[in-house]
C-alpha cells in the first residue's frame, strides 16, 4: 500500500477517548511500519453526504489506501493484516486462525461489552439502564470467562501478537470504567501486555493529541 488515510473525529466526548475505533487502525498501521495521513472530521460531517459515500452508516473509521476507500474496523484491519506479516501468519492455516479471532472479536466479545457500556457512559442514572444493567454485566462475564479460559496457557490469542489482538484489546477498554476486567488476572496480564506495545501507546498518544488540539472552547 502506498498512500494511506484514515479518518477519525477531531474531537470526541472524554468517556469516549481512547475508545473511537480509528484507534484500532492506527495501531495496525503502527505495528506493520505503514506511513499514513490522519483526515480528521468533526463530529456533524458524518452525516454529509460526501462522508456518507465513503462510510454509509456515517461512522469512523474510514480508511482510504491507493485510492481505494474501506470502511468497518475489522475489514480495514483485515486489510492491513493481508499485506503485513507482523499482523497475520503467512500460512494458510495461521491466516484463517487470525480471521477466525477477529471475527470472534468484533462478533462474539465486542456486542455484550459494547451494551453495557453505553448503558453506563451514555446513559447513567436513568431508570431502565440501571433495570437492564444486572443482565448485561452477566452477558459480558460469560463472554469474558470464555476468553480467560482460551487465553490461560497463552500470552495471545494465537501464541504470538496478530491483528485479532489489536481488536480483542480495544474491545475490552470497552468497559475500562469497570474492575470486570482487572478482576479476572489473566484478562488483566493480556491486555496490560498488548497495551504496553510501543506501537500501541504511539496509536493512543496520536488520537488524544488530536482531542486535546481541537478540544471545544470553554464557554
Amino acid at each position: 500500500m502506498e498512500r494511506i488515510t484514515v479518518t477519525g473525529f477531531r474531537w470526541v466526548p472524554t468517556f469516549a477517548q481512547g475508545l473511537a475505533r480509528d484507534l484500532r487502525v492506527r495501531w495496525a498501521l503502527q505495528e506493520a511500519g505503514l506511513a499514513y495521513d490522519v483526515d480528521l472530521i468533526d463530529l456533524g460531517e458524518r452525516h454529509s453526504e460526501s462522508y456518507r459515500r465513503r462510510h454509509p452508516f456515517g461512522l469512523i473509521p474510514a480508511f482510504e489506501a491507493d485510492g481505494h476507500d474501506v470502511f468497518e474496523s475489522g475489514a480495514i484491519l483485515h486489510r492491513i493484516a493481508e499485506v503485513s506479516p507482523e499482523l497475520m501468519p503467512t500460512d494458510a492455516a495461521g491466516r484463517a486462525n487470525t480471521l477466525a479471532w477477529m471475527f470472534a472479536a468484533l462478533n462474539t466479545v465486542e456486542p455484550p461489552l459494547d451494551a453495557l457500556s453505553v448503558l453506563d457512559l451514555q446513559h447513567p442514572g436513568e431508570e431502565w439502564a440501571k433495570l437492564r444493567r444486572p443482565g448485561a454485566v452477566e452477558a459480558v462475564q460469560v463472554r469474558l470467562d470464555a476468553l480467560a479460559a482460551w487465553l490461560e496457557p497463552r500470552d495471545f490469542l494465537l501464541g504470538r501478537f496478530t491483528a485479532a489482538d489489536i481488536l480483542m484489546t480495544t474491545v475490552l477498554r470497552l468497559i475500562r470504567h469497570t474492575d470486570l476486567v482487572t478482576r479476572i488476572p489473566v484478562l488483566e496480564v493480556y491486555q496490560t501486555r498488548c497495551e504496553a506495545r510501543p506501537a500501541f501507546q504511539r496509536a493512543l498518544a496520536e488520537q488524544m493529541d488530536g482531542y486535546r488540539q481541537n478540544a471545544p472552547m470553554a464557554a
